[in-house]
């Protein structure tokens, strides 16, 4: 099917779609691309297992008071905090941190009419 273009609005409205169509797909094998995870497993463990040595040297040479008790818990707190937001964010489809589907069925919703 091939349109008729009347005026210059129409070209340029048929140029934007082009454009938009080719960033689309794009878009889409980048997607499908990065579906699996792009975190190496020894990384990780080598990264988890450096943490585990810090906190552990620490704790050994820290005096035992209630400051420096809260001190590390806290830490340590934040230290998996971090290293559990990064690998929810590996994974944007799957997990408690998930990009929502809603506007991509909307917008395939006025596509098809």
């Amino acid at each position: 099917m091939k349109l008729s273009l009347k005026n210059d609005v129409q070209l340029s409205l048929k140029s934007q779609a082009v454009g938009i169509t080719g960033a689309l797909g794009q878009l889409r094998w980048l997607l499908f691309e990065q579906s699996s995870s792009s975190i190496s497993a020894p990384l990780l463990i080598v990264v988890i297992s450096w943490l585990a040595i810090i906190f552990a040297s620490w704790g050994l040479f820290v005096p035992s008071n209630a400051i420096a008790i809260a001190a590390m818990f806290l830490s340590e707190m934040s230290v998996s905090g971090a290293i559990f937001v990064i690998l929810e964010l590996d994974q944007p489809f799957d997990g408690l941190i998930q990009i929502s589907s809603g506007p991509v069925r909307n917008a395939l919703a006025h596509l098809g009419k």
